[in-house]
């Protein structure tokens, strides 16, 4: 299968490319480098899906859309403002509503990532509380007020 470009220059699909380009994405996240692959993976399959010898860069962009959503939401709100050309913080809150609007419509969803692969044990038991692994957990707004005192 063959990617034509917008020069309109082709050149193979390739898995390591897809990964090269979300690694950009996923830089300072909690993600490892066997998700990026399967995410390359199903990139590749839904694009192998269409049938046809020639796909465009397009298409790869947009079937990379979805699985990197699932992956870590922070990641794909970078690659889509890069690859859907945000031109404005209103774009943004765009693209945040709508992940707000589908975790609300997921019955105990909590993010783009499972609790297995982005909490830690003890975060994972006190949902009200979990943080990435990894990543330390930052005060609260109550708790900073109530450290400065009156």
């Amino acid at each position: 299968m063959r990617v034509r470009k917008r020069s309109g220059a082709t050149e193979p699909f390739s898995r390591a490319k897809v990964i090269v380009g979300v690694r950009k994405a996923c830089q300072g996240r909690p993600v490892r480098s066997d998700d990026l692959a399967l995410l390359a993976e199903r990139v590749e399959e839904t694009v192998r899906a269409s049938g046809s010898a020639e796909v465009a860069a397009e298409d790869v962009g947009r079937a990379i859309l979805g699985p990197l959503r699932e992956l870590d939401e922070v990641a794909y709100l970078r690659f889509a403002s890069v690859y859907l050309a945000f031109e404005s913080l209103g774009d943004f809150e765009e693209a945040i509503a709508a992940l707000r609007a589908d975790a609300s419509q997921a019955p105990g969803a909590r993010g783009g990532r499972p609790a297995t692969a982005a909490l830690s044990t003890a975060a994972a038991a006190d949902q009200n509380t979990a943080t990435p692994v990894g990543r330390p957990r930052l005060p609260t707004v109550s708790a900073l007020q109530a450290a400065s005192g009156p």
